[in-house]
């Protein structure tokens, strides 16, 4: 699949038109049609993967994943998953039948939580 055909297919998903999107981006009209015969610039990609929620290897056809995640999303949740380690730690509630979680322990919280979190960021970017 093209990069024209992956934006016509989720410009079609937000009920517009290339036109429409291509004026709501700010581009020429018919920019986008363009993109048969040329790539994007970097700046024009990032701005298409934002638009609809995608990231931009999916928008190249790196990957046939639109869920995946940004590094600052990654970054985000790493941000996220380290708050609430550090809540629980401060409320000294983080413990296994009555014993203290061991610093091993809680990198393992942290790894399921940071997996938990990218599962549930994904699933809502999908029903977008």
């Amino acid at each position: 699949m093209t990069i024209l055909e992956r934006i016509q297919e989720l410009a079609q998903k937000k009920d517009k038109n290339l036109k429409e999107v291509s004026l709501e981006l700010g581009f020429s009209k018919n920019y986008l049609y363009s993109l048969k015969k040329q790539a994007p610039s970097s700046d024009k990609l990032s701005k298409l993967a934002d638009y609809f929620g995608v990231s931009t290897d999916y928008l190249l056809g790196r990957t046939d994943d639109k869920a995946s995640l940004s590094p600052k999303e990654i970054e985000d949740i790493g941000q996220m998953a380290d708050r609430m380690i550090n809540g629980l730690e401060s409320e000294n509630s983080v413990n296994f039948y009555g014993e203290p979680m061991s610093d091993e322990d809680k990198a393992s919280l942290k790894t399921a939580l940071l997996v938990a979190l990218e599962m549930n960021k994904k699933r809502s970017k999908q029903k977008d």
